[in-house]
Formats: structure tokens, sequence, C-alpha cells
């Protein structure tokens, strides 16, 4: 899964295959790897494909990517996705994320806020 993730890394790096990319980003998602279904659906969106986009980062976002929670709400500012979807994800992430909590994890994760906050990803 990790292997998988990291070839799609490589494929997709400036200049890159990006169908090979894809196939690699799929491969690792299928298997679970939550931030290689994030990088799905990031290229979806930029191929236009929203409706994808959001189904791969309601996937990601369950498991507890916050990148894939971020785009969420990002699409539901822009009326891309509807309350009850935000509503029923943001459900699932706060589950996910309440099942791992750990006091170094809060800090990482008030890192990542503020990066992300501050236009950073």
């Amino acid at each position: 899964m990790d292997a998988h993730y990291f070839l799609g890394n490589m494929f997709s790096a400036e200049g890159g295959n990006l169908k090979k990319a894809k196939f690699h980003f799929e491969t690792a998602a299928m298997a679970g790897h939550e931030v290689a279904r994030y990088m799905l659906g990031f290229m979806d969106a930029e191929e236009g494909k929203d409706a994808r986009a959001v189904k791969h980062w309601i996937i990601a976002a369950s498991a507890g990517n916050q990148h894939a929670m971020h785009q969420l709400r990002e699409f539901f500012k822009e009326g891309i996705v509807n309350r009850n979807t935000i509503d029923s994800t943001l459900t699932a992430y706060n589950n996910s994320c309440a099942e791992m909590r750990s006091e170094a994890r809060d800090i990482c994760i008030r890192l990542e806020t503020r990066r992300l906050e501050m236009g950073a990803i």
C-alpha cells in the first residue's frame, strides 16, 4: 500500500506520468491508504470531475484525513457539497479522529490546522 502511494507521488511529480500516478494511487487507496484516496480526489477535481472528487474525499475524511475534510469544506462553501453530506462526513471524521486521539496527535493537528489556515497545503 505504501509502495504504491510513493510510486504515485513519484509519477505525479512535475511533468510526470499522471496515468501511472493514478494507477498507483488507486491501488494504494483500494488497500486503505487514506492519503492516496485524497490524492485521487485532488486529481479528479483538477480534471473537473467534482462528483468523483467528493466521493474520494468523503472516504478519506471518514478515515480521518484532515486535508480531505478541508477540501470538502471548501466545496461546501462553493455550493458543490450539500449540508447533509458535510454533516455526515464531519461526524465520521470526528469519530475516526476520536478513535486515534492522543496528546501528541492533538499537538500535530493544531500545528497542521494553523498551517492550513495560513493557506499552505
